[in-house]
């Protein structure tokens, strides 16, 4: 063992002196070799080394012609019927699932004092319409004092220029003229109260006919309040809550009970933008509930305003539920039917962007050259996505379409398309 480690130890400082001591001149024993090593191919001409992607070849296919969505049972309607008075509850209380049809009696409240009210508001009326016929008969005495004013008034100035007259030919003096001015003036203001009393009548007479329609208002007003105590159902449906219980205090707003109405009931979904278009108003639908029941419907309703947060529309389905066995609120399948379309399946992580942002994939052409298809996502499913704006027949590159621009020469390997 002892002459073998001294081997060792000799043969490693005879390395570290030549790398040490000797190292310009095996730097240039090594570049002397090297210079007398001459490729065979350096003279040709080099030629260009193609990149290895993997491609699929794909083919048009078909597309169903029905738009699938996830979505839910909801109630035609559903409204919290409520109190517009006040006064406590006097009718027995209906328990909720029961049926009820429109104008049915829900919650009835106390009268208390509102049909005396009532009674208050029809005497006052009747006093307002007793007073026009005697605001009425004013007038044509008002009329015929205003008549005999004018008279007197006329009289008055005749007797006037007759006086002016005779003074002026000297057979009347000046105190004749005087008083006969003064009887002009009198006649005139008489005639002035006379056409005061003439407006007054008239407008007693409107004033008894705008009493008469306050007594009215006061009246269609004690009624309406009596029409509030019995709360009724305002559509044919099912009772969701119990009926404000007897004795309970109401108050303008308090709940008297829920109803809503299944029949017919909906079916609302929400479709992405990518399938909006393909969905029309009044459109074949049908959805399983998951409990596998199976409903057929109408499209009666698409949302022109996407969520703001999903990006997706609303769609709503008619569907007929005369016996109410579905119920709000349970989830549903829905299949939406619509035009079929002509489209490649390919997997996900074939979608790639050019440039300038477009999406797209990148195709073998027939020079065997990369070369980038702008595309439409139509579907996307679990099996891979449905795109538009290939050719019929096309060899999308799968992996490596990131490493390749147009133009690229390409070494493609095929496999099978996969999801």
């Amino acid at each position: 063992m002892r002459p073998f480690s001294i081997l060792i130890a000799l043969l490693v400082s005879g390395l570290l002196y030549l790398f040490i001591m000797e190292r310009d001149w095996l730097y240039a024993l090594f570049e002397a070799g090297a210079d007398e090593e001459t490729p065979s191919s350096a003279s040709e001409e080099e030629t260009p080394e193609r990149v290895k992607v993997v491609a699929i070849a794909s083919s048009v296919q078909e597309i169903d012609s029905a738009v699938q969505l996830r979505g839910e049972t909801e109630a035609a309607r559903e409204v919290d019927v409520k109190a517009e008075t006040s006064g406590p509850i006097i009718s027995t209380p209906l328990r909720k699932g029961a049926f009820v049809e429109a104008g049915d009696l829900l919650c009835e409240i106390d009268a208390g004092t509102r049909e005396v009210s009532l009674l208050e508001a029809e005497a006052r009326l009747a006093e307002a319409r007793a007073q026009v016929p005697t605001a009425e008969a004013r007038i044509p005495e008002a009329e015929a004092r205003v008549e005999e004013a004018s008279a007197l008034l006329e009289e008055a100035e005749i007797n006037a220029n007759a006086a002016n007259r005779l003074v002026t030919e000297g057979f009347a003096s000046e105190t004749r003229v005087a008083a006969t001015k003064a009887a002009v003036r009198s006649a005139q203001a008489t005639v002035t109260t006379a056409q005061s009393g003439l407006e007054s009548a008239r407008a007693g007479v409107e004033s008894a006919k705008a009493n008469i329609q306050g007594a009215q208002a006061a009246v269609a007003a004690a009624k309406k309040e009596l029409d509030r105590l019995r709360i009724t159902a305002p559509f044919r449906g099912l009772l969701e809550s119990d009926t404000a219980e007897l004795g309970a205090l109401m108050q303008p707003g308090s709940l008297c009970a829920t109803v809503i109405q299944l029949d017919p009931i909906k079916l609302v979904g929400f479709v992405p933008e990518t399938e909006v278009n393909r969905i029309e108003t009044g459109a074949k639908a049908g959805a399983r509930l998951a409990g596998g029941r199976d409903l057929q419907g109408t499209v009666t309703f698409i949302s022109r305003s996407a969520d703001p947060a999903t990006r997706t529309f609303r769609v709503e389905i008619a569907v007929p539920n005369e016996d109410l066995s579905v119920r709000d609120g349970q989830t549903a399948e829905i299949l939406i039917a619509a035009e079929g379309a002509s489209a490649h399946l390919l997997p996900q992580s074939s979608l790639t962007l050019n440039d300038a942002g477009t999406l797209g994939v990148r195709i073998v052409d027939a020079d065997q050259a990369a070369r980038f298809v702008p595309v439409e996502v139509q579907r996307d499913t679990a099996e891979g996505i449905w795109v538009t704006g290939l050719p019929d027949e096309a060899n999308v590159i799968v992996l490596g379409q990131e490493y390749v621009i147009d133009g690229v020469a390409v070494a493609p390997t095929y496999r099978g398309a996969e999801g």
